[in-house]
């Protein structure tokens, strides 16, 4: 079996000496950059399968790398970060992200999460159930794509996970918990933040007024509830 390709991002040579160790011992193939112009250009001639990234290096930062990886890619990105407050996450989550690890971490956490964001398809029930057509939304998991009222929309990788999970159990409140272990592991449960930011980038594109939301309807402290239309 071919092993997954992993470019990691950080400027601190420590890191990056433990990730290549560890990752490597675990079957994946490592490529290393000290900033993001440098893995920018590692990525012309060796496209990898997920991108770990600090946020603070020089030349280029994390954010910054997220954004470019977006214009082009939507392979997994993990941000590691020592900076642990919520409004940094937010920020990295929106400029693309897709899972964010506070230094100093665990190994077997991060394992864990590189596993998570590997893998497709969260919802198991779907798995032998190639297309959803519920309501407005037709959902092709094999292809990757969503059209809703026959307009099709693009969506990221955890995007789509997110609103696959929803649209799996219609009409049904699934709590923020329960969504968090689905989509990001069981190591993610508590990052409510997380369903913020995905749940606000899922209804810009889904919804025909944002602030008013009629497909993903919050149920206040609890989690969420997919309402199809039609």
């Amino acid at each position: 079996m071919e092993h997954k390709h992993i470019l990691v991002v950080d400027d601190e040579s420590q890191i990056t000496r433990v990730l290549r160790t560890t990752l490597s011992s675990h079957g994946y193939d490592i490529r290393v950059a000290n900033d993001g112009e440098t893995a920018l250009e590692i990525m012309k001639d060796w496209p990898p399968d997920m991108v770990i990234t600090d946020l603070a290096m020089p030349n280029m930062d994390g954010l910054e790398l997220c954004r470019r990886l977006r214009l082009s890619t939507q392979i997994p990105i993990i941000v590691l970060s020592v900076r642990g407050e919520e409004k940094t996450k937010v920020q990295a989550l929106d400029a693309g992200a897709d899972d964010y690890v506070t230094k100093p971490f665990g190994i077997e956490e991060l394992l864990a999460r590189v596993r998570a964001n590997l893998r497709r398809a969260p919802a198991a029930e779907n798995e032998q159930a190639p297309l959803i057509e519920i309501g407005d939304f037709r959902i092709d998991l094999a292809a990757h794509k969503v059209t809703v009222r026959h307009r099709e929309v693009h969506l990221t990788p955890k995007e789509f996970d997110l609103l696959t999970y929803l649209a799996s159990h219609p009409g049904k409140v699934t709590t923020h918990r329960t969504l968090l272990g689905a989509i990001w592991g069981g190591q993610s449960t508590e990052q409510v933040e997380y369903l913020r930011v995905f749940v606000g980038q899922l209804r810009k594109k889904l919804e025909p007024e944002a602030s008013s939301p009629r497909y993903i309807v919050t149920e206040p402290w609890v989690g969420y509830r997919f309402e199809p239309g039609g």
